[in-house]
């Protein structure tokens, strides 16, 4: 997925710090909506597939066996979608622009005024944030009235999950904008890490079929932590302190090595 053409100037700074952040932020949702593929993948095609393959697939209907008389659709599918779309966000998306923004001297220009370029950083990341937030609820919504979803029945501890796995993803995201040499090739980086880890997650092998160490190896990956968490949380249990852990841990190794590697220029 690639950014659009169009840079931002830099806002003029009149009310505070507070009223030029805000100017910044919805410039970047302005200039985020001109591009019609970041609404589809992060979106409409996460949405799309759960509900093309929750009705095509008449074993995603059936209650399964192996997995305590759960359906796909009840809670894998959608959390695999939700996956797929934070996902989308924190290795395409954000390095992309970033790359982009770097590429033309934005954060460079934005050094010399007092709007510095960690607030350009925070105005992309919330509006990845809203993103993700909003395919959620989309996912979530449109699965239960459409294929009979179940609704998160621990909402608290699916928010709890929800957010932490956020914060994992997407720093990691900010790793992969520290290493790429420009946005051309940020795009196929992103998606050479995202793949393997929605792997583990159990994106094409459902965890409860995996064998224990591979089962064991995606405890310890940040998405294979994020889809459990979510999971459990949906059909009322408690996420594992474990998964959470993996989580915590992942954002702040991934903060330290981002701002170490990181550019402005």
């Amino acid at each position: 997925m690639t950014t659009t053409d169009t840079s931002p100037a830099t806002p003029r700074v009149a009310g505070g710090r507070w009223a030029g952040t805000r100017k910044l932020t919805l410039m970047e949702f302005k200039l985020y909506l001109r591009e019609p593929a970041a609404l589809f993948f992060t979106i409409l095609l996460p949405v799309g597939l759960l509900l093309i393959l929750g009705s095509a697939i008449p074993g995603f209907q059936e209650p399964d066996p192996a997995r305590g008389g759960e359906r796909v659709v009840d809670s894998h599918l959608p959390a695999m979608m939700i996956l797929l779309s934070v996902g989308t966000s924190a290795f395409s998306a954000i390095p992309a622009a970033l790359a982009t923004y770097r590429e033309r001297g934005i954060l460079r220009r934005l050094s010399a005024t007092p709007l510095s370029p960690v607030r350009l950083l925070a105005a992309q990341l919330l509006v990845n944030l809203t993103t993700a937030v909003v395919a959620v609820v989309v996912t979530i919504g449109l699965g239960n009235l459409v294929l009979g979803t179940r609704v998160p029945e621990r909402p608290v501890w699916f928010a709890v999950a929800f957010t932490l796995g956020v914060c994992a993803l997407f720093v990691l995201g900010l790793c992969v904008a520290a290493v790429v040499p420009n946005s051309r090739v940020a795009g196929g980086i992103g998606a050479a890490v995202l793949f393997p880890l929605l792997f583990f997650a159990g994106m094409w092998l459902p965890r409860e079929l995996m064998p224990e160490a591979l089962r064991t190896v995606s405890d310890f990956t940040p998405t294979g932590a994020f889809g459990q968490a979510m999971r459990d949380a949906w059909l009322g249990g408690t996420p594992q302190v474990l998964h959470l852990a993996v989580l915590v841990a992942w954002t702040a190794v991934a903060a330290l090595v981002a701002a170490r590697l990181f550019r402005w220029e």
